[in-house]
C-alpha cells in the first residue's frame, strides 16, 4: 500500500488493490482533490481514519443518452410540484447528504474535513449541486465535481419520495455531460440507466 506524501501524485493504476484502494494519506487540498478526480481517483473514508483513495477496477457510470425515466417518474415530472435549482444551496445539500439517515449506510463517509473541502471546491466553481424544493423547503439534491465535460457524482439525498431521482434526471437531461461518474455500483442508479464499465474505458473517456 502506497502512503502519500506532500507531493501531489498517485501511484500507477496497476498498484490498486482488489478492493480498489490506490493509496492512503495525503490531504484534502483543493489541488490534490482536483488532480485526483482528473485521474479517476476519489477519497472515501470514515471520521478518524486515514484518508483512503479509491480507483475501482469497475466503475458505475451513466451515459446520459441511456437514462431511463420510469412511467411513474414521468408522471412526477409532469405534475411540476417541485422546483429545481442549480448551485443555489450547495452547503445545505452537502450538509443533508452528510447527516440524513440512510438505510444503505452511504453518507456517513462525509467527514467534517471532506465537507469543508468540497465547499472550498464549490467556491472555485468546480463542485456543483442540484437542489430540489417543495413548498420552499429543500427536500432533495445531489453534488459532485465538474471535470471537463464529465460530472463526478459524490452523494445525493432525499427527504421525500423521488426527490433525489428528480435531481439526477435533471443532471442527466439538462447539463450536456458526456458521462456521469457514479463511482460504485448502486441499485438505485442502475434503475435510472447507470451501468458498470471497466476502469480502462472510464479513464479513456475521462482523459479524452
Amino acid at each position: 500500500m502506497i502512503l502519500l506524501k506532500d507531493k501531489i501524485e498517485f501511484p500507477p493504476y496497476n498498484l490498486t488493490t482488489n478492493d480498489g484502494i490506490i493509496a492512503l494519506g495525503g490531504d484534502l487540498s483543493e489541488e490534490r482533490l482536483i488532480y485526483a478526480y482528473k485521474n479517476g481517483i476519489f477519497p472515501w473514508f470514515s471520521e478518524g481514519d486515514p484518508i483512503v483513495w479509491y480507483c475501482p477496477h469497475e466503475r458505475m457510470v451513466l451515459f446520459p443518452d441511456e437514462l431511463k425515466v420510469s412511467k411513474s417518474m414521468r408522471k412526477v415530472i409532469r405534475k411540476n410540484e417541485f422546483k429545481i435549482t442549480e448551485n443555489k444551496a450547495f452547503k445545505e445539500v452537502i450538509y443533508n447528504c452528510k447527516n440524513i439517515t440512510r438505510s444503505d449506510g452511504f453518507g456517513t463517509w462525509i467527514t467534517d474535513d471532506m465537507e469543508q473541502a468540497y465547499i472550498n471546491l464549490h467556491k472555485r466553481g468546480v463542485a456543483k449541486s442540484i437542489e430540489i424544493w417543495l413548498n420552499g423547503e429543500l427536500v432533495g439534491g445531489l453534488y459532485g465535481l465538474e471535470i471537463n465535460d464529465i460530472f463526478c457524482g459524490e452523494s445525493m439525498f432525499s427527504k421525500v419520495s423521488n426527490a433525489s431521482k428528480l435531481a439526477f434526471i435533471h443532471l442527466a437531461k439538462n447539463k450536456n455531460y458526456t458521462l456521469i461518474d457514479c463511482q460504485i455500483y448502486n441499485e438505485h442508479l442502475e434503475s435510472l440507466g447507470a451501468r458498470v464499465v471497466d476502469r480502462n474505458i472510464f479513464l479513456k473517456i475521462l482523459k479524452a
